[in-house]
């Protein structure tokens, strides 16, 4: 899949941002929430996604969901980690 392709198919689901996330070798975000729903899909390196009591680790081809105002937080293996990120505000 093309970022071409992941964005036409979000915003074809209702998502109104797209973009790419590129994020450095072992980040750690706390805890947080965003005003927004994100659907996105990984597209370089891992991640570790902590969100409703449960831990995913991601890596390239997988795809992850929250919903706004989701409280989450991320990891980001040694090679850092980029996913594709669709938002959608309302």
């Amino acid at each position: 899949m093309t970022f071409t392709d992941f964005e036409a198919e979000a915003r074809a689901r209702g998502f109104d941002t797209v973009l790419e996330r590129p994020w450095p070798p072992h980040a750690v975000v706390d805890t947080h929430t965003h005003p927004f729903a994100v659907h996105a899909l990984v597209v370089a390196g891992e991640m570790w996604l902590t969100a409703g009591g449960h831990t995913r680790h991601l890596r390239p081809g997988d795809r992850f969901d929250l919903e706004r105002d989701e409280p989450h937080a991320e990891r980001y293996g040694a090679e850092g980690a980029t996913y594709w990120a669709a938002r959608r505000s309302g």
